[in-house]
């Protein structure tokens, strides 16, 4: 049974403009997938709509072999977990943030499991009785990733989660959600415009472009081999500018 399905997807902005474009693209084994493709290729809303935090107009969306309309959307969402680049803390304080998801789910809170996932991405000074809405962005980011992985996922979405992050941190996440899919057997769906990241820990690519999923690749088909003029011009465009406008598609 493929763990995630999607059939059809499509998301209109109007009438005669669409967002998401007939995607259809399935999760056959646990994996770390990067979504990527240029501003407003619709990487950000194809992920909001895996996480049912947005609406398609048009297609399905399959787990575990159950439409997302046969799911609580509380219930999916604990299993196809949703963390964005902009995190939200709730009213209380720190403990009160990491609390929460064992009062909506009813899942047990290991205080010492909670600290060593606090450990593994810089955050073991944290003072829990802090109000959460104090925390700088970082620590914000940082402790909704935490929440988020409390929920016990199976697929865990996450958008631009180190685009804020100091180089330290942003280590430290990207072994955190390393660590996720090794240990857990977790998946991993990805939106980042760092390649560097993609081609380091990534197993697949989905690339968008104006709505349209036009490569699901193995990491290193596409950034060696891309099949699309999207594709390459992507690479290359992205590789001029790390290297100063120096950079060229190889």
């Amino acid at each position: 049974m493929k763990i995630l399905h999607v059939e059809r997807l499509s998301k209109c902005a109007s009438a005669n403009e669409s967002i998401i474009s007939d995607v259809t693209v399935s999760v056959e084994e646990p994996s770390i997938i990067h979504i990527l493709g240029g501003s407003g290729a619709g990487k950000s809303t194809f992920l909001r709509i895996l996480g049912l935090l947005d609406h398609p107009d048009r297609g399905q969306i399959y787990y575990r072999g159950k439409q997302a309309k046969e799911w609580l959307a509380a219930e999916w969402r604990r299993h196809v977990a949703y963390c964005a680049q902009l995190p939200v803390m709730l009213p209380g304080t720190v403990e009160d943030n990491l609390r929460i998801v064992s009062r909506l789910h009813h899942l047990s809170f290991d205080p010492n499991e909670v600290k060593h996932l606090l450990e593994l991405v810089g955050l073991s000074y944290l003072d829990w009785n802090k109000p959460a809405f104090a925390l700088s962005g970082g620590e914000k980011q940082r402790v909704a990733l935490v929440r988020t992985i409390l929920m016990r996922p199976e697929i865990l979405l996450v958008d631009e989660v180190t685009s804020s992050l100091d180089i330290n941190s942003c280590q430290m996440v990207k072994n955190f959600i390393k660590r996720f899919h090794q240990e857990e057997g977790g998946t991993v769906i990805w939106v980042t415009h760092d390649l560097e990241q993609a081609k380091d820990i990534g197993h697949r690519v989905w690339f968008f472009a104006n709505g349209r999923l036009l490569e699901n690749i193995c990491t290193p088909s596409f950034f060696h081999h891309p099949k699309t003029e999207e594709a390459k011009s992507f690479i290359s465009c992205r590789t001029s500018q790390k290297n100063g406008n120096e950079g060229v598609f190889v």
